[in-house]
């Protein structure tokens, strides 16, 4: 698929950012400061809050900038990039320090624990057709949390702009039967989807803002869960 330079967007002010520009950008942005100044005003107990910054382990265009509360669980990221990236069929996951399968760390871990010493976790999902994430620690603040979530989206990339393989328009479905049988990127306008001819895998699908789509039938939403 033809690619540009990935880019993203500020949830709290709206600015597109380059996506290597976007962890600077979130320090300083005057309305996640205030954000976070607000809610230093409620009641509630002050926690480590950790930025983490998620990719795709072999897409980098796809990736989010996360705010995960440290008394929070590894489980709780797991159902978060199940419901804005991976679900498809309900297969099994695991988190691990390293990549692939070393060093497995259990769902029910502390975020605080796990990243005591900053680092970086590798999480999979679906041990077949497998999409495989990084996460990183990108930094820690002491306060309070913006919500009463375990997570809260700061950034996320734009969808990646793929052109359809017969024109060269902008696309908006994929052929799975292409990408399988015939090893190309299947990707087609509104136009081209309409008569497209092959229908084994059933019609193009529509195109989503996550690294699984075209794996295992995923066909999204790809939105996040709050």
């Amino acid at each position: 698929m033809a690619r540009k330079q990935s880019k993203g967007k500020c949830v709290y002010c709206g600015k597109e950012l380059a996506k290597a520009g976007m962890t600077k950008h979130l320090v300083t942005c005057p309305q996640r400061r205030e954000a976070i100044a607000t809610a230093e005003t409620r009641k509630g107990n002050s926690e480590p809050i950790y930025h983490l910054r998620i990719q795709d382990a072999y897409r980098g265009e796809f990736w989010l900038d996360l705010e995960m509360r440290g008394s929070k669980a590894l489980v709780d990221l797991d159902d978060y990039l199940r419901a804005i990236w991976l679900e498809c069929c309900g297969h099994m996951s695991q988190f691990s320090l390293g990549g692939g399968f070393a060093r497995e760390v259990g769902m029910r871990r502390k975020l605080t624990d796990v990243f005591k010493h900053g680092g970086e976790l590798t999480h999979i999902y679906d041990f077949g057709t497998s999409s495989e994430t990084i996460v990183k620690c990108v930094d820690v603040r002491e306060g309070k949390p913006l919500t009463t979530n375990p997570i809260a989206l700061m950034a996320r990339n734009n969808m990646p702009e793929c052109l359809c393989i017969e024109c060269g328009k902008p696309a908006t479905h994929l052929c799975i039967e292409c990408l399988i049988e015939e090893h190309r990127e299947g990707t087609l306008c509104d136009e081209h989807t309409k008569d497209h001819p092959h229908d084994n895998y059933g019609d193009p699908m529509p195109l989503v803002n996550s690294p699984r789509v075209g794996m295992c039938g995923y066909d999204g939403p790809a939105e996040p869960p709050y």
